[in-house]
């Protein structure tokens, strides 16, 4: 039994010298990637801050992967790839081309067309550089970004790793995702009736004081959402919110004065996160849907309140990673 013993004991130890050999050499492909993580859409969502005024730059982060350190200095070559954008498009969209994603025209970004990684480094960044005055948000813009094949390296195989889809979202202290359960869409004259609710509405950057929306029940799955636009203007001062709008068709009419207040609350498990909650109350207005049914119109009143929450990490410096999206 002694004997038995010291037998097991002897594999059990030369089993683990084996192991722990197994780790000084490579258990994987060194491929090249992006670090750009998809959403629910299948494609990257990159925050940018709204600047008028010049560029914002973004930090996306390009990896080594592997089960060991680099073991070489790499020169990663990058560029633009409109094909994987227009494979995208067709895949999920097919014949609806109004809801096609817009390859990001290049009077709005710049790209390096290499980014090193030292030996012994597994990632660096390649900064992206981005001019977004004047953009209109009504187009979806897409960077679509690609590794290139090059000598000394590998760009990884598998889908959605050296290829890059960023969706590019500029943002302002107003912009981003409200909660509209407490928004009710009527037919006009029928106030006090059943409404429509929808659970978000989105608004878009147009400046640093300005966002657009959609009327309504309008949204990104609307072919001529581009005309139901509703411009929303924060003034600091009074904590007003103007509505207006600059297509006369919609008869956009505002019943009453908007007025906005924002709150900070800090997280009462983590008090390095701050809840900041932006409410816009008093929302009524009527406004005309002419394109839904062919010959006809249909009028809406839309009352009640949006609120959107804002969560930030105050440990990190950077606005656009601190602010958890």
């Amino acid at each position: 039994m002694k004997k038995i013993t010291a037998i097991l004991a002897l594999l059990l130890i030369g089993a683990t010298i084996s192991c722990n050999k197994d780790w000084t050499t490579e258990q994987y492909e060194q491929y090249i990637s992006f670090k750009a993580p998809i959403n629910g859409d299948g494609i990257t969502p990159i925050h940018v801050r709204y600047n008028p005024n010049g560029q914002v730059n973004y930090e996306l982060p390009v990896l080594v992967s592997g089960s060991t350190n680099n073991d070489k200095s790499v020169l990663v070559h990058l560029g633009v790839d409109p094909d994987t954008l227009t494979a995208f498009n067709d895949a999920n969209f097919q014949n609806r081309t109004d809801l096609y994603y817009k390859e990001l025209t290049d009077n709005y970004f710049t790209v390096p067309d290499t980014v090193s990684i030292p030996k012994g480094v597994n990632s660096n960044t390649v900064k992206l550089g981005f001019t977004l005055k004047d953009i209109d948000l009504v187009n979806k813009w897409i960077l679509p970004l690609t590794i290139e094949p090059a000598e000394g390296y590998t760009p990884n195989p598998r889908r959605n790793y050296a290829k890059a889809l960023l969706r590019i979202v500029p943002f302002n202290d107003y912009s981003g995702t409200y909660s509209a359960t407490a928004l009710k869409v009527y037919l006009k004259g029928e106030e006090g009736g059943s409404a429509i609710v929808k659970n978000t509405v989105e608004s878009y950057v147009v400046d640093e004081n300005t966002v657009f929306f959609y009327a309504g029940t309008v949204d990104e799955n609307k072919g001529d959402r581009g005309k139901y636009k509703i411009y929303a203007h924060f003034d600091e001062d009074k904590r007003e919110v103007t509505l207006y709008s600059d297509n006369p068709l919609m008869n956009l009419q505002v019943n009453q004065t908007l007025n906005y207040s924002v709150e900070e609350v800090p997280d009462e498990l983590q008090p390095y996160l701050v809840h900041r909650y932006l409410t816009i109350n008093n929302i009524d207005y009527n406004y005309t849907d002419y394109t839904s049914v062919a010959n006809s119109t249909i009028d809406y009143t839309i009352r009640g309140s949006l609120i959107m929450e804002r969560k930030i990490n105050t440990q990190i410096p950077d606005e656009d990673q601190a602010i958890q999206w």
